[in-house]
């Protein structure tokens, strides 16, 4: 008797409208994020030259195909978990001194298990005074708070702030990064590796925009303590006063996160904004130039935030299925809820071309106790991935007794 019933809603005038592109809401996933599409496999990073063509080329978006510089890009509203934009965004890349979001992780893992303080001090080695690359010019034989070591990492890209914190937590750089390696594996970058803390050119050492901008979304919600020293706008140590090299940042766009370069990765950023109660996530690799990463990334923040709204479109508790059969009850149906709000970013006047849909067993066999998961509800649009919430009964049934029984067998169940 166990038979699944469907029933699908357009939305518009009933308000109900979703829409979700490779990714689908925090309803039914926690991390917010759904993998699409083919990896490149382990150990097997794409080849990259040892420069970056940035040629225009075209990105997903829900609204249709939209062109960027940037050869990897990604965009998701963190509020709802909405990918909004998406170009090469499990091919793995350079990362470039976005590692250091990773280091900082690891770092701000061990400032919030109390394991470090940020007044603590950490030696200066004669490896990280030789750091080539971007430094914050830590003295050889001198000892750096953490909180200055944070700083030089994140707002001067300070490759030798990298290591200094690397050396004093874990003892060397090796064990430091497979710490980074254990972390990312924990909160699921299932397609980053790293050879150092740094993001220095190294064989094996890699990530992808989607990890990029899910390891941003980790680091805003697990440590928002911590996230504020990102956005800082400039730092001043040993006498070296130096801007923050975000220009998102700088410009007053977003509250964080960090860029990078190297010849092989080009120029890429991660940047982070709120506006109005949501929360953007932009990731770009892969620009030909400063100038040009920045124009990107101010072009994409301010798209995403003047394309899109969030739309709620069920409260926990509303009940969306008010009559669900009921087997051998004293009551022949029962009315089925969402267990939780289902909020989801859609473009600007898409709200009509979504739908829900209504799937639970039919009929439910009774006895059915008040809070019963029952079915679930799905919302989106038609031939995109379904955004799932579980629906519950609202009410008890109790099970017909055996007279109750032989009536309903010939047609006289209680109304």
């Amino acid at each position: 008797m166990d038979v699944q019933t469907r029933r699908s809603l357009m939305g518009g005038a009933a308000g109900f409208s979703a829409f979700s592109l490779l990714a689908s809401s925090r309803v039914g996933q926690a991390a917010g994020l759904h993998r699409q599409g083919r990896a490149n496999p382990v150990g097997q990073a794409k080849p990259v030259g040892s420069t970056v063509d940035s040629a225009v080329g075209d990105a997903i978006t829900p609204m249709g195909p939209m062109p960027t510089s940037a050869r990897w890009a990604y965009i998701l509203d963190s509020t709802t978990g909405t990918v909004l934009l998406s170009r090469n965004a499990e091919e793995r890349m350079p990362p470039s001194s976005l590692t250091k979001m990773m280091t900082a992780y690891v770092v701000f893992a061990f400032l919030a298990s109390g394991r470090i303080r940020l007044e603590q001090e950490f030696p200066v080695s004669s490896k990280a005074w030789k750091m080539e690359g971007s430094r914050m010019f830590v003295p050889l034989g001198s000892s750096v708070s953490v909180e200055n070591l944070i700083r030089g990492m994140l707002i001067q890209s300070g490759n030798d702030a990298c290591v200094v914190l690397a050396e004093g937590i874990a003892g060397s750089e090796e064990r430091f990064v497979a710490l980074m390696n254990e972390a990312a594996h924990r909160i699921g970058l299932h397609n980053s590796h790293f050879m150092n803390v740094t993001g220095l050119p190294a064989e094996g050492h890699y990530m992808c925009a989607l990890d990029v901008a899910m390891l941003a979304q980790h680091i805003i919600r697990d440590f928002p303590h911590y996230y504020g020293f990102f956005g800082e706008k400039e730092f001043t140590f040993n006498h070296i006063r130096q801007g923050n090299r975000n220009v998102l940042v700088d410009k007053g766009l977003a509250d964080g996160l960090k860029t990078g370069h190297t010849d092989a990765g080009g120029f890429g950023l991660c940047a982070s904004s709120e506006r109005n109660g949501n929360r953007i996530i932009v990731v770009i690799n892969g620009t030909a130039s400063t100038n040009e990463r920045a124009h990107e990334g101010e072009r994409l923040m301010s798209w995403a935030f003047s394309s899109f709204e969030t739309v709620q479109l069920l409260h926990k508790g509303q009940v969306v299925e008010p009559n669900a059969a009921v087997w051998n009850g004293e009551h022949r149906s029962v009315g089925l809820a969402v267990a939780d709000d289902v909020s989801l970013t859609i473009p600007i006047g898409w709200s009509s071309k979504v739908q829900i849909s209504v799937d639970y067993p039919s009929p439910i066999p009774a006895p059915v106790v008040a809070g019963q998961k029952s079915g679930h509800v799905s919302v989106g649009l038609p031939g995109q991935p379904r955004v799932y919430a579980s629906l519950y009964t609202v009410s008890p049934v109790a099970e017909l007794g055996f007279v109750g029984r032989l009536m309903a067998r010939f047609g006289h169940a209680p109304q």
